[in-house]
């Protein structure tokens, strides 16, 4: 049983960090890890924000469930400058999980990148899984040889794609927003995705492309920092008092979904489209079109079953949706849920959308155009994975800034 954990004394820091200094090792080959291993999870938000977070605690639930004797703790609201953990590092609460037996831990955030890398180079003897990360990609703008950590990162490309598919087929107005966290790699490419979704279902439709306005607005982190962020509430509300009547979140959390019913239930025509975690729906059926989530739990199975068997080695996973079934808890890393709102006519050209997918469709194919009408890609050139990737501004067509000034 999985057990939340808060705070831990010095002394018990202490401990780890001279049997760390002590210990030495860091060979190509971890040890197994064996019998009733105990694992360790850092999640930047609460492990029931109905988004990420909860996403990653379920697939840690899922990991207890399938390997005898596993037991999960973990650390929620991890991020730079929380006031949870004031005066501490990420790196260091991660020892904090290891002086409470973790033989291996998670780093669930972009967020946490630097931080993991420090830990896995300190404790070369101990698995390391960094979410999203890139610290591994040999072909990686980032590359850092460590033989102890793994990335893992499901190609959300599509989903977000699916995601702007079905905000283009309902759109009333030919007005989409997204409402964004942070401006990086990550987010460019997922807003990027969901704009060229929008545009092939806009187009196939019927309606002139021109004609599409697809907007981002970033807040400035991965859900509201009071403070600190804008309020998503407030862009969401935003977007909706100006003719936009699909909002597609990028963000944790759920404010987009929260606002879209209120309007709803006021009588405007608006919709919404949550994000990361498969039941973000059930938080305003109504007006919810689908979501797109991703599941941890294969991959986290696998790796740390690796682990557990002592045959877990680097490696950098981008994983795709299962074609034969998006929706497999056991096979797929990203999904797609059609929501409740999504008429039976839209669920079928969704659908329909996601057979082109699952068949070679690929919409990152010139010609495509970055913001600043520099070429990306020629006609008929296909995007490589670091040019999706590494996607440097949003595209020709989008509103919103590319970079943070």
């Amino acid at each position: 049983m999985c057990k939340h954990l808060t705070r831990f004394t010095f002394l018990a820091v202490a401990a780890v960090l001279v049997l760390s200094a002590c210990g030495g090792g860091g060979g190509s080959q971890l040890a197994p890890l064996g019998e009733n291993l105990t694992f360790g999870m850092l999640l930047v938000g609460p492990a029931n924000d109905h988004g990420w977070s909860q996403a990653h605690y379920e697939a840690g639930l899922y990991v207890e469930q399938n390997i005898p004797g596993a037991t999960m703790i973990y650390l929620e609201n991890v991020y730079s400058g929380s006031p949870a953990y004031t005066g501490t590092t990420t790196s260091q609460l991660a020892e904090q999980l290891v002086a409470q037996g973790a033989q291996l831990v998670i780093f669930n955030s972009d967020d946490m990148k630097d931080e993991a890398t420090k830990f896995a180079q300190d404790h070369p003897d101990i698995p390391v899984i960094m979410a999203s990360g890139d610290q591994v990609w040999q072909d990686g703008e980032a590359y850092i040889p460590m033989a102890n950590m793994v990335n893992i990162m499901g190609r959300m490309e599509y989903g977000k794609m699916m995601a702007g598919c079905a905000a283009a087929l309902t759109s009333q107005t030919g007005k989409i927003g997204y409402l964004g966290p942070l401006i990086n790699d990550e987010t460019r490419r997922l807003a990027a995705s969901a704009y060229l979704g929008a545009k092939y279902c806009w187009t196939l439709a019927g309606n002139d492309p021109a004609t599409l306005e697809f907007k981002v607005t970033w807040i400035g982190f991965w859900f509201n920092i009071p403070g600190f962020t804008s309020d998503p509430t407030q862009v969401a509300d935003d977007f909706f008092n100006n003719g936009y009547d699909v909002v597609i979140s990028g963000i944790d959390t759920t404010e987009a979904i929260t606002e879209a019913k209120r309007l709803h239930d006021a009588g405007q025509a608006v919709w919404a489209i949550p994000y990361d975690f498969k039941g973000a729906c059930d938080q305003a059926p109504d007006i919810c079109l689908g979501v797109p989530y991703f599941n941890w739990g294969p991959a986290y199975l696998a790796t740390i079953q690796a682990a557990v068997d002592g045959a877990f080695a680097t490696d950098f996973q981008w994983l795709g949706p299962d074609w034969a079934d998006i929706n497999s808890p056991d096979t797929s890393a990203v999904g797609f849920v059609a929501g409740p709102a999504l008429s039976a006519e839209d669920v079928v050209s969704l659908d329909a959308f996601i057979a082109e997918l699952a068949g070679g469709l690929n919409l990152w194919t010139g010609p495509i155009n970055l913001q600043d009408g520099t070429v990306y890609l020629g006609d008929g050139v296909v995007a490589t994975d670091q040019e999706v990737w590494y996607l440097p501004q949003l595209l020709e067509g989008m509103e919103g800034q590319s970079v943070t000034e």
